[in-house]
């Protein structure tokens, strides 16, 4: 760690997650910008191992934010989508998490439900979020203790208590069962699980559900967003989520306000 010529640690800069959110709100917006300009000028694209699609956008906006954030915090571990991971972030307090593009399928049609997100975890949990949805112009941030905001106003979850009514997003298998237990609204899938997630921090949803094997980029912001804005995201076990583990990735999760949440975990047992 550098230090002062007194030879005292040098003050971390990024030790106020206000600090670090802000920080990570401009590189958020700064991508989202990178990737909009590509994708005008034609991106190419191809199928990883998994049959997931990745454009040259992802890499370029992955390569970016890495450069940009190791600069702020250089000390810290780092995760994304789309770099090989490193096992020397599992003895880091702190780590990087980033999506470069999440929701690249939509991004590639030209749709809007996609989005640029990145997090600063502290000990398995996220103290500092910012997802930038470029098409829409939506800049959301978040801190630990501090709330959430869309383009500077604070966002919050709905009071929805009931499913009957309830307007809820996720994978259509689960939203099959939902219909055996009431009545709730559909809406037009949104593709990026993160964008998902900040619809029901700002209440536009009142929940949303998630498939097992989410990664813990397409989550950690969001996560945030949404329990900053009042709202729960956890496990079908009501727990919530622990970020940089050795296998970064989680299982059907349910995201709703703190009143509706328990009788969604309760339906998808």
């Amino acid at each position: 760690m550098p230090t002062f010529a007194t030879g005292l640690p040098r003050p971390d800069p990024l030790a106020d997650p206000a600090v670090a959110a802000q920080h990570l709100a401009e590189a958020v917006v700064a991508a989202g910008a990178v990737a909009v300009e590509m994708f005008r000028a034609g991106v190419k694209s191809w199928s990883k191992h998994n049959d997931s699609p990745v454009t040259e956008a992802d890499l370029a906006v992955d390569a970016m934010l890495r450069e940009r954030l190791s600069l702020l915090g250089p000390d810290y571990g780092w995760l994304s989508e789309e770099t090989v991971d490193e096992p020397s972030r599992l003895a880091r307090r702190r780590v990087w998490i980033v999506d470069p593009i999440d929701g690249t399928r939509a991004y590639m049609a030209g749709r809007a439900d996609w989005c640029v997100e990145a997090a600063l975890v502290e000990d398995g949990r996220p103290i500092a979020g910012a997802l930038f949805a470029p098409v829409t112009e939506e800049l959301f941030i978040a801190v630990l203790g501090g709330g959430a905001t869309r383009n500077g106003q604070p966002i919050r979850v709905s009071a929805t208590p009931a499913l009957a009514g309830a307007v809820i997003d996720g994978p259509a298998p689960w939203l099959a069962h939902l219909d055996r237990a009431g009545s709730w609204q559909r809406v037009d899938r949104i593709r990026s699980l993160a964008l998902r997630l900040a619809r029901v921090a700002t209440g536009e949803l009142d929940a949303a559900l998630a498939s097992p094997n989410g990664n813990d980029w397409d989550l950690a912001a969001a996560d945030l967003l949404v329990h900053e804005a009042g709202g729960r995201l956890t496990t079908l076990d009501g727990r919530p989520l622990a970020y940089n583990a050795p296998v970064p990735r989680h299982g059907a999760l349910v995201s709703a306000g703190s009143l509706l949440h328990p009788a969604l975990v309760a339906l998808a047992r």
